[in-house]
Formats: C-alpha cells, structure tokens, sequence
C-alpha cells in the first residue's frame, strides 16, 4: 500500500539538484498550471502556435517564488516531457525574469539521469548562447498578443544564484 504521508521535497539543491514537476511538455501551446488549492492541473488558456514551449516547464515543489506561485524551472531534456510527472533534476543556473514588474525567475535544470546529454552539459555556458537566446526571445514575447511589454528577461545567473534563489523560496513556504 502506498505511504500517503511522503511528500515530494524540493529535493538537495545544496548540492545541486532538484526535483521538479513538469507542467508544460516542451513544444505545447497549452498553458498548463498547477492549482496546489485543488492539488490539480489546470488548463489556464491555450497560446498561438508561435509561442510554443522552447523546453520542457515545470515547477519545485514546497517552494513559492516571489509571484507567489511555485518556483519555476525549464528542463532540458532532448525528449518533451509529459505533464505531471517529476524529474530529479541537476541545477544548471537560472534565468533572471520579470512579469508584470514581478519576479517570476526560473531555474535552469537538466534531468540528472540523462544518458544522451549527461556528463558535459554541467552549467548555462554548456548549453550555448543560441539556446539562451532562443528562451528569450520566447518569454520576453510570448504575452505580446495580449499584453505587450509586460514580461522581460533581466539577466542570468550561474549555479550558485539558482541556489540561493530555491533556499529564498523554500523559505517563504515554510513561512507561509
């Protein structure tokens, strides 16, 4: 019989992973989000085709970024990955965000046991400048139908920032 009791944890981010919950398959149009109220996925909107996932988007659990949403991670992984599963994850970096003048960072990550892609994909600078561009360029746009100018990427930051922003909202959960 199962333990209803275990909780999925945020994971060891102090030394570099985290376990992570997917959301939105990389290559969706379907703005999938989790409700913690209902403890359920919900469609929020389905987006044009031209705003399609660049990667996998997903969440660490037991942790809320300053939007007051869960804490945000993009998945490397060279296959979409279906929404609801969760992913040991390693910390590659994070993305400095914005929306609505809210942070609203992510957190770069790659599967942890990824036989393609493992051991030299290891930080952002792995994954190359086109990749961050491309990311971007897709969350600096993809509100610009609706509301113009309201998300904007600020910077990105290495290994060490992506921890002390997941230590900074997993203790705004505990405190909540």
């Amino acid at each position: 019989m199962p333990d209803f009791n275990k909780v999925l944890t945020p994971g060891d981010y102090q030394n570099g992973t985290v376990n992570t919950v997917v959301e939105i398959p990389e290559g969706s149009i379907l703005k999938i989000e989790w409700d913690r109220g209902r403890a359920a996925f919900m469609l929020d909107r389905v987006e044009p085709g031209i705003f399609a996932k660049p990667c996998s988007y997903g969440f660490i659990p037991q942790t809320l970024d300053e939007d007051g949403d869960e804490l945000d991670t993009l998945i490397v992984c060279d296959e979409a990955l279906p929404t609801g599963i969760w992913v040991e994850a390693k910390i590659l970096g994070v993305m400095k965000f914005e929306d609505d003048g809210e942070a609203d960072d992510k957190i770069v990550v790659r599967v942890s046991d990824d036989r393609n892609d493992g051991d030299w994909l290891n930080s952002l600078k792995d994954l190359g400048e086109t990749w961050k561009q491309l990311v971007e360029h897709h969350f600096t746009h993809y509100k610009d139908l609706k509301r113009p100018g309201t998300t904007k990427v600020t910077g990105w930051g290495d290994i060490e920032e992506a921890k002390k922003i997941i230590e900074e909202s997993i203790n705004r959960y505990k405190s909540s």
